[in-house]
């Protein structure tokens, strides 16, 4: 199979994979075994671009041209392919995780449910694979409209009031900023596509180009950068495999890919370094990672926490990004994954906690590490690596950010990581002393121990991927730095 078909495939087989679900649904052993199959499937399909990238094949499809140069097409390059990677991959574990969740709650609208994940799954890879910025912008909106039923789930009044919130900011931040940024590009450049080094150099005067970078920053609120960040704790109403894989992965790393892309490919960093006033969009995501950390320390809903949390880490990917140091740009690509890793296990371990002992506050954990050994110490991990300390993931890609922040004298960063490195030790650390270290403070309900083995088996494997990222990150860094046209 060529890369090329590979490509398109990666497109067509989740999609597929919807309809089969779908028509798998009055049998669900049969359905959750074509879920599985679609994922592996899709796993194998990303990982042949990912060779045809390796080989320096030229992989491009063009599906049918929209407006003069613009076309919907998809392509890869480094950054595409680790996104695609990261959702597929965990999509794979995400579903056997969901197993365990959806029949040990005893969830109702299962097939719904698995229908809604491969359609998000297929606008992940749209988001991923995209050549040009039209392209992009369409599957920003299917994914976005795929995972509304998702966030809904529960069909109960919070469920909707969350959804009404998670809509009404996706799309109307979408409609109002981010469609207008892509007219304007196209307007001022005659082209939408990704280009290394930018299309905009020499198209727009530089009161103009701020302007536009506003327009996507706020434009593509899935990054999450305060003051729209909202929908994504309103999302937290949603079952716990949606949270971890839909808003750890797939809907918030689609907005702070779509952010890193705009910087690279649309306006690029040289250009960019010379607009006015720039640096206000790391002033704002730094703002954005602080503020962030100080209402996650006042949480006591462990998924709320984790949300909060959710919306300072995306700050730290913005922040870099937009710091248009080398070294912090391949920092904010490697954080897409080393923040993928270590919250999708925290999440895991939120819904493990849930099934097992319905307990969802922070204040109702003491002493549980005895209980569950096993999905508390894949907390700690995916704890220390949101705080950034070795030997975890987090580690890795802060080690970038910090790196970039010296390459530029940027004080501000080096400042913002120093605040919210402290900020998350604060609310991360007694958790896991007071789950090792304190009895529990009464009697659980129910006796209790670890949730569904397939539960926990997949929470330790992505706090196994969150510590193996550490020792063996040499592929990645070494794919990532190309966006930067080596390593700085």
């Amino acid at each position: 199979m060529s890369a090329n078909t590979a490509l398109i495939l990666t497109l067509i087989v989740p999609l597929l994979g919807a309809i089969l679900i779908g028509l798998a649904g009055r049998w669900p052993n049969l359905r959750e075994t074509v879920t599985i199959v679609t994922a592996l499937s899709l796993f194998g399909l990303v990982i042949r671009v990912l060779l045809g990238l390796n080989a320096g094949d030229d992989i491009s499809v063009e599906v049918v041209t929209v407006f003069s140069g613009v076309p919907i097409a998809f392509n890869t390059e480094p950054l595409s392919i680790l996104f695609a990677m990261i959702a597929s991959g965990l999509w794979v574990v995400t579903s056997v995780y969901a197993i365990g969740y959806m029949r040990g709650t005893h969830e109702t609208k299962q097939t719904r449910f698995y229908v809604c994940f491969a359609l998000a799954l297929f606008g992940a890879m749209g988001v991923a694979f995209s050549a040009n910025l039209l392209t992009l912008f369409i599957f920003y909106e299917v994914l976005t409209l795929s995972t509304y039923p998702l966030v809904t789930h529960k069909g109960d009044a919070k469920a909707k009031a969350g959804g009404r919130t998670y809509l009404g900011i996706l799309m109307t931040t979408s409609i109002v900023f981010l469609l207008p940024a892509v007219i304007w590009t196209y307007a001022a450049a005659g082209t939408l596509d990704f280009v290394p080094g930018g299309i905009l150099d020499g198209k727009l005067e530089a009161t103009s180009a701020t302007l536009l970078l506003l327009l996507f920053l706020f434009g593509v609120a899935k990054a999450a950068v305060m003051p729209v960040h909202r929908w994504l704790p309103a999302a937290m109403v949603a079952p716990t495999p949606v949270s971890a894989l839909l808003h750890a992965v797939a809907v918030v790393k689609a907005g702070v890919f779509t952010l890193i892309k705009v910087v690279i490919y649309i306006f690029g960093t040289d250009y960019l370094a010379q607009v006015p006033y720039e640096q206000i969009a790391v002033y704002l995501a730094g703002f954005t990672v602080v503020a962030a950390s100080c209402i996650a320390l006042r949480q006591t809903n462990i998924k709320r926490l984790l949300a909060y949390s959710t919306v300072g880490q995306l700050g730290y990917i913005v922040m870099a990004a937009m710091a248009l140091a080398p070294f912090s740009e391949v920092g904010a690509a490697i954080h897409i994954a080393a923040h993928a890793f270590g919250k999708i296990t925290l999440f895991f371990t939120a819904g493990a906690i849930y099934v097992a002992s319905k307990k969802t506050e922070v204040t109702q954990l003491n002493g549980i590490g005895w209980r569950m050994p096993y999905t508390m110490t894949a907390f700690a991990v995916g704890a220390l690596s949101m705080i950034g300390v070795p030997p975890t993931a987090g580690f890795v890609s802060k080690w970038f950010i910090i790196a970039g922040a010296f390459q530029t004298d940027n004080y501000f960063v080096l400042l913002v990581l120093i605040l919210s490195t402290a900020l998350n030790a604060a609310y991360f650390l007694p958790i896991i002393f007071n789950a090792f270290f304190k009895a529990e403070d009464v009697t659980p309900a129910k006796d209790h121990s670890e949730a569904p083995a397939n539960m926990v088996i997949a929470l330790c494997v992505t706090a196994s991927l969150t510590l193996l990222f550490f020792f063996f990150n040499g592929p990645v860094l070494d794919l990532e730095t190309q966006i930067v046209g080596g390593m700085p």
